[in-house]
């Protein structure tokens, strides 16, 4: 079963590809899923070469450079932790667009200001670097198994039309 997932994965390839850009990936609640949905994507290899999985805050800090004192000011879940994150992925891979996520997926971890569904997530190029934090529901999606992977599946879908509009400005 093709996902809508699987085809904005490729949509963003071939846009990548068209562009001449090149993408990094930093992920944390969606470990690595992004990563997987642009890898499956044929060709891929010319336009992605660096995924960061950078679960544990420690990771966030050694590869991806994500200061201490952001960490313990605003939590691994933030936009200032998610502009470091982009931030720090392009900087260590070169890339034309590098893209961050961090969030809480559930079932637990969430509090009255971080939700389980909250996710930040940071976009980073050589002109600008930015964050964004979003509240998602953890609704049946067809393609999840769980709550948790609805919440993982529609922040990977986020992610994936982020660089997509940061490509085509749309």
């Amino acid at each position: 079963m093709v996902t809508e997932l699987d085809k904005t994965a490729e949509n963003v390839v071939k846009l990548l590809k068209e562009h001449g850009l090149t993408l990094a990936l930093a992920e944390s609640c969606t470990g690595g899923l992004i990563s997987a949905e642009i890898t499956s994507v044929p060709g891929s290899s010319e336009v992605f070469g660096f995924g960061f999985c950078t679960y544990a805050n420690e990771a966030k800090i050694k590869l991806l450079g994500v200061r201490e004192e952001t960490l313990a000011k605003t939590g691994a879940v933030s936009v200032d932790t998610a502009a470091e994150m982009a931030k720090g992925a392009r900087a260590v891979s070169g890339a034309d667009i590098a893209v961050s996520v961090t969030g809480i997926a559930g079932p637990s971890g969430g509090t009255s200001d971080k939700p389980v569904g909250t996710v930040c997530f940071g976009i980073s190029t050589a002109d600008t670097t930015y964050a964004e934090r979003h509240l998602f529901t953890d609704d049946y999606f067809p393609e999840a198994l769980t709550a948790r992977d609805t919440i993982r599946y529609k922040a990977a879908l986020q992610a994936l039309l982020m660089i997509k509009r940061k490509i085509t400005g749309e």
